[in-house]
């Protein structure tokens, strides 16, 4: 069932029954569901944003929260394509309700071993659905995202044993997981060697010049990240899990970070400070791994279905891989007729009303959707369109700048980048709703090129907000430019 603001709230409560306990706990206004005749009548003619309305809330913001509770309880299903639990399940609920229990107890100080033996004595069996779970309702409930993920570790750890028992993910040599799977393998020798080298530092000087290597190797895990976090991570948003993938981008920015703190001190010959950190920064490495593993691709592979797999397939490659050669073109998880190679782009097939060869009319003139494409394809910037909802609708091929693939088409803005900066980026789009400011303009060094980014609001004819325009450019070479080339000069 497709669920929109103009869902029948009879039709949802009888696809998903376990939803009417639920929302009678969401709003007081839905207290009225639990009258048989008001269901019954009312509700087979009210729609989601008809009752949005009535309980004072933004229609977006009730079908979202639907839409996550649907998404939440097909997590926990019992197997991938099995039958979901439903929300009165008391034992579900039972262990959601601890699990979070045991979390807070962590955040108030508690001791782990304390924590852990409670664990053992209540629950024998914690399955990575309901770790993901737990992380998204406290979450949900107020707990900041930081905060989750300063007791990540600590968490996974009280969880370590029953998460242990996860059976490993077995998919297809073409499947997007597989391509994890074998960088992690990678990932782990590099770790092992690393910890060699810095074991052997004091009395070996020379092993420097390995550590450096090393390290050099190791933060192309960036890649694996910006993989996870611009394809898996959009998909399992559409699917209501938002809470763990938040968690998870903040611990890959972190690492990212440690590495280059630590290439730099082994870079400038300091041991004493590669003494102290470096074993941090490969422990939190091998944790991600861990993490990946045991709760993001089981769950990832539960809720994505076969068809958005095949999506991702032809995404990954815009991204690229770290250590590991692109996997071999082929169907990825058995949907006839679509192969990763030959997935659709992010380029929507075109409608009657601007079919092949038809000219759109602008203002200034017209172009045919041929024409369009071309000239937006040799841009020598980066462009991104963001609609008034706050959701990307549009990102340019060509010149690329930052990662983009078709997952993010239809994806939150707050949820394109990473958490430390997400607050500033609402504060640009909030300055530019309320009419405050018209243009951000940012610039910085990234990888040795000097990048000038630039946010612009973008208002009709009423001078009402229609969207945010971003524009990122490598300005390298024009700042580098000296005395005058004219045309004749070409």
């Amino acid at each position: 069932m497709t669920i929109t603001t103009e869902t029948k709230v009879h039709d949802l409560l009888t696809e998903y029954p376990y939803l009417k306990e639920w929302l009678t706990g969401y709003a007081p206004a839905f207290e009225k569901l639990t009258n048989p005749v008001v269901y019954n009548t009312v509700g087979r003619v009210a729609t989601l944003e008809a009752a949005a309305k009535l309980a004072d809330l933004e229609p977006s913001v009730l079908v979202d929260a639907v839409r996550e509770q649907v998404a939440m309880h097909a997590i926990v299903a019992e197997e991938v394509g099995g039958t979901a639990p439903r929300l009165g399940d008391a034992e579900r609920e039972r262990r959601q309700v601890l699990l979070k229990e045991l979390i807070h107890e962590l955040h108030d100080g508690a001791r782990v071993a304390a924590v852990k033996a409670r664990l053992d004595e209540l629950v024998h069996d914690i399955d990575a659905a309901e770790v993901a779970m737990m992380e998204q309702a406290l979450i949900a409930e107020g707990m900041p995202v930081e905060e989750v993920q300063r007791l990540c570790d600590v968490h996974v750890t009280v969880f370590k044993e029953s998460l242990d028992e996860e059976p490993a993910p077995q998919v297809a040599s073409t499947h997007p997981i597989d391509a994890y799977l074998k960088e992690n393998e990678v990932l782990v020798g590099l770790t092992a060697e690393l910890r060699g080298a810095l074991a052997r530092l004091s009395a070996e000087p020379h092993v420097l010049g390995d550590i450096v290597s090393g390290l050099e190797a190791t933060r192309d895990v960036a890649i694996h990240y910006l993989r996870k976090e611009n394809q898996l991570f959009p998909l399992l948003e559409s699917h209501g899990v938002e809470g763990p993938t938040k968690v998870m981008w903040a611990l890959d920015d972190d690492i990212v970070a440690m590495l280059k703190r630590d290439l730099e001190a082994a870079r400038a010959g300091d041991a004493d400070a590669l003494a102290d950190t470096l074993p941090e920064t490969l422990t939190a490495l091998d944790d991600m791994v861990y993490k990946e593993e045991k709760i993001l691709f089981p769950t990832a592979l539960q809720v994505i279905s076969a068809e958005e797999w095949e999506h991702i397939a032809a995404g990954d490659a815009e991204i690229g891989y770290a250590w590991i050669e692109p996997p071999a073109a082929g169907e990825v998880v058995g949907v006839p007729g679509m192969t990763g190679a030959g997935a659709p782009s992010v380029s929507a097939a075109p409608s009657a009303a601007f079919a092949e060869g038809t000219p759109l009319t602008l203002k200034t003139g017209a172009l045919t959707r041929e024409q369009l494409d071309l000239m937006i394809g040799v841009l020598p910037f980066d462009l991104s369109f963001v609609d008034e909802d706050d959701r990307v609708r549009f990102y340019s091929e060509g010149e690329r700048i930052f990662p983009r693939s078709p997952a993010v088409i239809g994806r939150e803005v707050r949820n394109c980048h990473p958490p430390k900066s997400v607050h500033k980026v609402e504060e640009i789009i909030a300055a530019f709703k309320a009419g405050e400011k018209d243009v951000a303009s940012f610039w910085l060094t990234l990888g040795g090129k000097f990048l000038h980014i630039r946010y612009y609001a973008m208002r009709d004819e009423d001078g009402t907000y229609r969207g945010c325009l971003e524009v990122a450019q490598d300005v390298t070479e024009i700042r580098a430019l000296e005395g005058e080339r004219r045309i004749v000069d070409w």
